[in-house]
């Protein structure tokens, strides 16, 4: 009966529910710029984007319900965003990042200072220290929760059962079953972010993007929403080529439509 019960989730996902309510969350915002780049910050290339993917969704997918964390430069927080999520009762949550690099130092002799060392003068290098916060690599990338941060998940989960379970009804909390039943959820969930995920990174490939995979992070931003989730890093603000693609009409339509494919293509997978 406990396997039974415990399995029940993996059934239900497996028979194709259907896709109807997408959150979109533009990364950032207000007083937190994200990454900066050489012309540009994170916090308005998601923006950005993240408009144009619902244009494309409400001129294509009309039956779709979209929502967004945020449509202008405001900060919500991360549990903000879950919420809006979580009380929408939406079936995935898609975050939309820019990724960056690290600092490098690089050091260089630019002359000679004379100095005396045990009574002899010898010339001593002076050197000039450059900060660099450029890069070469480029490409997509798409994250999904991994289990250091799957507590968190299957909490949002049982508070919000009556959105996750209401084909089959409310979980009781005070039954030892629930627990198995919540940590089956989370598991399905991770499959179909990885999914998800996939899809959005194969349509990159399409486009000529160098795909750099489907990776697990323990990201509070997909901890707390209680249905699959990832966060796609659109390309690197560090990179000059792929900013000045990024701050282009031309190139933020091309993101937005192969997220936009990405999410067709699952929706497809996931109704059959």
């Amino acid at each position: 009966m406990v396997l039974l019960l415990a399995l029940a989730p993996l059934a239900l996902f497996a028979k194709g529910r259907t896709i109807s309510k997408i959150v979109l969350d533009a990364g950032h915002g207000g007083k937190d710029i994200g990454a900066r780049g050489a012309i540009s910050m994170e916090k308005d290339i998601t923006l950005a984007v993240t408009l144009k993917l619902g244009k494309i969704f409400a001129d294509s997918m009309r039956d779709m319900q979209i929502l967004y964390t945020r449509t202008t430069d405001m900060y919500p927080s991360l549990v903000e965003r879950h919420e809006i999520a979580n009380k929408a009762d939406a079936d995935l949550f898609v975050s939309i990042h820019v990724n960056s690099t690290p600092f490098t130092k690089t050091k260089r002799i630019v002359g000679y200072k004379t100095v005396t060392r045990h009574h002899k003068k010898v010339k001593q290098p002076i050197y000039q220290t450059t900060t660099h916060h450029t890069t070469k690599r480029s490409g997509v990338e798409t994250y999904v929760l991994n289990l250091r941060r799957n507590y968190q998940k299957q909490e949002a989960i049982g508070e919000y059962s009556d959105n996750v379970t209401e084909e089959t009804g409310l979980l009781d909390e005070n039954d030892p079953q629930t627990a198995i039943i919540i940590a089956q959820y989370a598991q399905v969930f991770l499959n179909k972010s990885v999914s998800l995920g996939s899809r959005i990174q194969e349509q990159f490939e399409n486009q000529g993007r160098n795909n750099l995979g489907v990776k697990q992070l323990p990201l509070e931003v997909l901890a707390g929403s209680a249905m699959p989730g990832v966060l796609v890093e659109i390309g690197f603000i560090t990179n000059i080529d792929e900013e000045t693609y990024l701050n282009s009409e031309e190139g933020q339509f091309e993101v937005a439509r192969a997220i936009y494919r990405g999410i067709r293509a699952y929706k497809a997978d996931s109704e059959k």
